[in-house]
Order: structure tokens, then sequence, then C-alpha cells
């Protein structure tokens, strides 16, 4: 697999979530070329703001592996990461983080801040804009119906 196969990994979770009514958001963690956790937003679900696709791939990689040194992990995920995210990618030593569509509301890897380029801290690789357009579109139409059903 490469990493289009795991971003369309990640859009398959970002359109679960959509049609559960969550922002469509999915990740997938990657370990020696085998995905190994998933995750996608689940903040309505789980009546809780941190509940972030992320987070929840953090979560379940790290009990996969039971430990929280994902370091030999790669993280791929539809839209940049937040700075809470980012926070929890530094944090876990993600070693890689590849992104689709940029949040130049949110973003904390480059769009608006880039936690990564903090002195002192553990920096993952991050590449943006892989299958940017499916997966700002994703985006797009889902925050599109919001408004026309309002």
């Amino acid at each position: 697999m490469d990493r289009y196969d795991y971003m369309k990994e990640a859009l398959t979770l970002a359109k679960k979530a959509a049609e559960e009514g969550e922002v469509p958001v999915g990740c997938v963690i990657v370990k020696d070329g085998s995905i190994i956790a998933c995750g996608r937003n689940r903040t309505l679900e789980n009546n809780c703001a941190i509940n972030h696709a992320e987070i929840d791939a953090i979560k379940n990689a790290s009990e996969h592996l039971g430990c929280e040194n994902l370091s030999e992990c790669d993280l791929y995920v539809t839209l940049e990461p937040c700075p809470m995210c980012a926070g929890a990618i530094i944090n876990s030593k993600i070693r890689k983080v590849v992104f689709g569509a940029f949040d130049l509301n949110y973003g904390a890897c480059g769009s608006v801040i880039d936690l990564f380029q903090t002195p002192n801290i553990h920096r993952p690789e991050c590449y943006g804009g892989i299958m940017e357009d499916e997966c700002s579109d994703l985006l797009t139409e889902f925050f599109k119906k919001i408004r026309t059903s309002k």
C-alpha cells in the first residue's frame, strides 16, 4: 500500500463520520506497512470535544501496541490536525503525518501555526495536500448540507 491507499482508508472513515452527523474526518495509523489503528470524529457520539479522529486513532494504536510510544508509526488524516491533535501527535512521538485538506481556521501543521516546528520537542515529518480535493470536497459538502438544512 502507498500513501494514497492509506488516505483512501482515512476517507472511508471520514464518510462514515459524516453519515453519523459528525464532521467528516478520518484517520489511520500505519506501522511496518500495515494499518494498525483507525479513528474518526466522534465528538457528538461521545458528547466530548476532544474526540477527534487523530485522538481516536492514537488511543487505538497505543492500545494495539501496548505502549504510548508510536515512534515507528505514521498517521494519515483527511484534515490538517488542530493544535490539540498536533500536541497528541507530538506526545505520542508519531514519526510522520500525512494530511489531505488544509485547515485555514485551526490548522496546526503550517496553515495557521506549525507546532511541529517548535524547538526542543519531537518533530514529525509532515506532508499536506495528499488527495486534497477529495478531502476538501467531503468537508465542503457536509457543511453545505448543514447550512441548507437550517
